[in-house]
């Protein structure tokens, strides 16, 4: 690693010292729901910094499977005597908003007296002696956070990241690095980005969204500008000037003093990012970009203006962050994606099945707009499962016009989370508003492959759509059609 090292200042001329202590109050954590995105990539971090890990999940998962492997010490089901699993008692029990205060275990944390840190706060402990980016915003943020993440890598300045999906260059949603530079995505979800101090911050946009945490659209939009505080003493926003509450935010931050790279069609300011252009391309498309007096090229393999848009926002966190612009530009180039970010799942004869975990109207458009161009021609099927009981019944119309730019779509039951069904709110809700494709109701979640196997014509292009179990069905999707052409 020291070779990496000296290679890293070399290329960039900033020299970064990797500092990466373990901290004390975390020495042996217990982590209670250990398989989730968020949980699992701390403890990954953890278990490569030396800690003594342990921590209880629900169910299996490979996140879970990887960990034990690894050397954490797990249990499947939650009670107290798992917060002795690693031998003695934990130094503290990291938790996420999913917890609830009557969990066995985090209560009996608290009757011990034992430090109970939310998951936020943990990697704010972990980001420690960095130097910290961290990507923010309702849509594109894990995209975002992993195509910095993979530029940066092709730097070779190893930066120690968390995401909330996974890489598919390495498989995993987080690593330890010896680069002293960390990679955060910042989820605004419970307001836990609150936690962080970072030197380089991202807000891809600002819309509606979790209203079931924040309650009202101005309490949601708050905590945006709540997070421009938390930006680190000579620190940079960077920030989306075609997003109109973005922009703004960014307003805001520079009667703050903060320092404002913007990025989009509509920035126009010298040390700006202003696109000029996009062209699509048979796998992912080019961007066009006026940058410090001087126009080039960022080319990206994944579909879709917004997802170059995320690119340019990688870009620009690199550039402040130190690294060298042939290098960033290199690795956005090779950016192979992100784990049900548009993944490509499989081909059954002429029918190519992808998965993505687009679960709000505007993600629901943008993505649909991609796909219409990788269709090449030919017809467009989602299977849609609405993702929460609220986020559905607040944004049913939106919802509605996103999906007519498919052309035949299945529309399946929502998928709760964490939420108690809610008289009246259903599938059916998107559903019966849909105009411009053909709409198909299917509540009953083990006939929608059979079902979308029924839909599908050679030449189409299917995409299972949402956040929840809906990723099953691709590989079921493609099984049955294979059943039927053998």
């Amino acid at each position: 690693m020291a070779t990496e090292t000296s290679e890293a200042v070399e290329m960039t001329g900033t020299p970064v010292a990797a500092t990466a202590e373990l901290p004390e109050i975390l020495g042996r954590a217990h982590l209670i729901g250990i398989g989730g995105a968020g949980m699992s990539g701390i403890a990954r971090i953890l278990l490569a910094r030396g800690a003594e890990v342990s921590g209880s999940d629900a169910k299996e998962s490979r996140a879970f499977l990887t960990l034990r492997a690894q050397g954490a010490h797990l249990a499947m089901g939650q009670a107290a005597e798992n917060l002795e699993l690693s031998g003695g008692e934990p130094t503290a029990v990291v938790v996420s908003t999913a917890i609830r205060e009557d969990n066995a275990e985090l209560a009996a944390a608290r009757a011990r007296g034992i430090p109970v840190l939310h998951r936020a706060e943990a990697l704010a402990a972990l980001m420690e002696g960095h130097r910290v980016a961290c990507i923010a915003g309702t849509h594109g943020k894990t995209s975002t956070t992993s195509m910095l993440t993979v530029a940066l890598q092709h730097c070779r300045l190893d930066p120690s990241f968390a995401i909330g999906g996974d890489l598919n260059e390495s498989g995993a949603n987080a690593h330890h690095g010896e680069g002293g530079l960390f990679v955060a995505e910042a989820d605004e979800s419970d307001g836990s980005f609150l936690s962080y101090t970072p030197d380089v911050a991202v807000v891809t946009n600002v819309e509606p969204d979790h209203l079931d945490h924040h309650g009202t659209v101005e309490a949601y939009v708050s905590v945006f500008t709540e997070f421009l505080d938390r930006i680190a003493p000579g620190g940079a926003l960077v920030v989306c000037a075609d997003d109109a509450a973005a922009a703004e935010l960014a307003a805001r931050a520079e009667q703050a003093g903060v320092r404002v790279l913007r990025y989009g069609r509509s920035a126009t300011g010298e040390q700006d990012a202003r696109v000029v252009a996009y062209e699509p391309a048979d796998e992912g498309g080019t961007v066009r970009l006026a940058l410090g007096g001087e126009e080039l090229e960022v080319r990206v393999t994944v579909p879709g203006e917004h997802m170059a848009l995320n690119a340019v926002a990688a870009l620009l966190a690199g550039l402040e962050l130190g690294a060298p612009l042939e290098g960033l530009l290199a690795g956005l180039a090779v950016f192979g994606g992100v784990r049900r970010r548009f993944e490509f799942k499989g081909r059954a004869g002429d029918v190519r099945v992808y998965d993505d975990y687009a679960h709000h109207p505007t993600e629901v458009d943008a993505q649909l707009r991609a796909v219409r161009h990788a269709a090449a021609g030919g017809r467009v099927v989602v299977v849609f499962q609405p993702h929460l009981y609220s986020r559905t019944e607040a944004f049913a119309d939106e919802f509605a016009t996103a999906l007519g730019l498919a052309d035949e779509v299945i529309l399946l039951d929502v998928y709760g989370a964490r939420e108690e069904p809610k008289p009246g709110v259903s599938g059916e809700l998107i559903a019966e508003r849909i105009t411009g494709a053909r709409v198909h109701y299917e509540p009953a979640f083990d006939r929608a492959a059979t079902l979308a196997a029924d839909l599908v014509e050679p030449g189409d292009l299917l995409v299972t759509m949402g956040a929840g179990d809906v990723t099953q069905l691709g590989p079921e999707i493609l099984a049955e059609l294979d059943r039927r052409r053998a």
